[in-house]
């Protein structure tokens, strides 16, 4: 009896690792950017492509790998920098981490990026040169940038769209839609992150983390996000009207106009609790978008196979007669 409870407590001290890594290495998080990273880059970036071409091209396959790793190389070092306010704002995630020690999480940091150049390197050189930046600004995001005013919010945002830009500049693929879009998702990921930040106000200020709420104040960060949700609610206008309202995406840009107005309502309420709420509503409409944008190249692609169908019979049909 007594080795089968030394039995079950050593197997939750070892899931109690396991669960603290991966909450430390922002895996969840790091699995969603992961599939929004093939989905836009199939149906957004990539839309001439044949599925089959896309699953054998190990190039975009290798490109993604690399993005992936210094993703989770990214919340580690983030995690090591922020343990002191994580015991703060995020008290049950820090317990847990505690079952890892630190020095595991920094040797998990460099053998992902090790990896994760090492590859970028056998790809090309400027593949290579393009992950190299990205790793030196995380790392340097999470050691001095985010403590600096504005500056901490616009770095965390870039960091987390570079890899689609990369994924943007390989396939060449720009036009006012891909624009219009990247803009809302940078607006929207903006918003997300000041609104995190009222819900850290303390723990940010007591570790030197100038944020603008803390230097602002709660009148004016309000303002602030007011003024981006219209931003954004003018974009999700100007991508409806360059589609029109054809595909599941051009809808999702057109609900986007309502849920930025009910996210505009929770922002002047001016409680904690409508901020947590806010927070999470926008989270799980960036989600939302990532299925719609699924959905929508789905959508597209069986019109373009229904249209070669229907030409490949009328082209038939022209050579009977």
């Amino acid at each position: 009896m007594e080795g089968f409870r030394e039995g079950s407590n050593l197997f939750a001290y070892r899931i109690s690792q396991l669960v603290g890594f991966l909450l430390g290495a922002r895996v969840f998080v790091t699995v969603l950017l992961t599939f929004a990273l093939y989905v836009s880059t199939f149906f957004l970036f990539n839309q001439e492509e044949s599925l089959r071409n896309f699953v054998f091209d190990f190039r975009v396959h290798g490109i993604i790998f690399c993005a992936v790793l210094s993703i989770l190389a990214g919340g580690i070092i983030n995690q090591f920098y922020d343990r002191e306010k994580d015991r703060i704002t995020k008290p049950f995630r820090t317990r847990l981490q505690t079952f890892f020690k630190q020095k595991y999480f920094l040797y998990a940091y460099l053998l992902l990026n090790t990896v994760s150049l090492t590859v970028a390197f056998l790809i090309s050189p400027r593949v290579f040169l393009f992950f190299l930046i990205y790793q030196f600004v995380m790392w340097f995001y999470s050691h001095k940038l985010s403590k600096i005013l504005i500056l901490n919010n616009i770095t965390f945002v870039s960091l987390t769209l570079y890899p689609f830009f990369g994924m943007l500049v390989y396939y060449q693929t720009f036009s006012m839609k891909v624009f219009l879009m990247a803009v809302y998702i940078f607006l929207m990921l903006l918003i997300i992150d000041i609104i995190k930040d009222t819900l850290t106000k303390n723990g940010d200020k007591v570790f030197g983390y100038t944020t603008i709420p803390n230097f602002f104040g709660k009148k004016v960060t309000n303002v602030i996000v007011v003024l981006l949700l219209i931003f954004a609610q003018l974009i999700s206008a100007l991508v409806v009207s360059e589609k029109g309202l054809h595909g599941i995406l051009s809808y999702y840009f057109a609900f986007s106009i309502f849920v930025q107005i009910l996210s505009v309502y929770l922002v002047l309420l001016k409680t904690t609790h409508s901020n947590f709420i806010n927070l999470n509503i926008l989270r799980v409409w960036i989600l939302i978008g990532i299925f719609a944008m699924l959905a929508n190249g789905i959508q597209q692609k069986y019109e373009l196979r229904n249209a070669n169908y229907e030409l490949r019979n009328a082209n038939y049909e022209l050579r009977s007669r």
